[in-house]
């Protein structure tokens, strides 16, 4: 397969995997609601299927239809997304419903991200929230080119879409919003 937008669109459609620019790092997708798809997303990774893994979208009008927010919450997230940030909240009814199961915690919590890439921002806004997850095998250092990602998934991943503009290759900021006051868990 190739490697444009149209390209991953229909692998995404077709239950494929496809990595992607962020702002951040290079990531992998798959269609959030897919649940087959998210299942060999982590046995791509080779990553425990008990460790969740975030959803990106393309606004923040789409975060407050997949969680519950306060006032506070809603206003930090308008404040800083998009951006290199993943954002810890309560799942919605509706992400619930919806969302592959293996993306939610135990707790019901879902992890978040508006990525201020207009790749990633686009590819979520046309296939819908797509996983979030970084480019690597579990336990290994986060692919930093789209060689180094095709070396570790090879043909587990059906496209490699182009990092331009290039992401900084730092993970984005972890925020648990889910209590009283934002609770950072991991710092850039």
């Amino acid at each position: 397969m190739g490697s444009s937008l149209a390209d991953a669109l229909r692998a995404l459609a077709a239950g494929e995997l496809v990595v992607y620019p962020t702002d951040t790092l290079l990531g992998v997708a798959a269609r959030a609601t897919d649940r087959d798809a998210v299942d060999r997303l982590a046995a791509a990774k080779d990553r425990p299927r008990d460790m969740p893994v975030s959803v990106a979208v393309s606004s923040t009008e789409e975060v407050e239809s997949l969680a519950t927010l306060s006032t506070a919450t809603r206003r930090f997230l308008r404040s800083r997304l998009p951006g290199p940030y993943t954002l810890l909240l309560p799942a919605s009814a509706r992400a619930r419903r919806l969302l592959a199961p293996s993306l939610l915690s135990p707790g019901g919590r879902l992890g978040v991200r508006v990525p201020d890439h207009p790749v990633a921002r686009e590819l979520a806004r046309r296939a819908g929230a797509i996983t979030s997850t970084s480019a690597n095998r579990h336990g290994t250092p986060p692919a930093r080119t789209v060689a180094e990602a095709r070396r570790a998934f090879g043909d587990r991943v059906a496209v490699y879409l182009p990092a331009v503009p290039r992401p900084t290759g730092r993970p984005s900021m972890l925020v648990d919003l889910t209590r009283a006051r934002p609770h950072v868990l991991r710092r850039r």
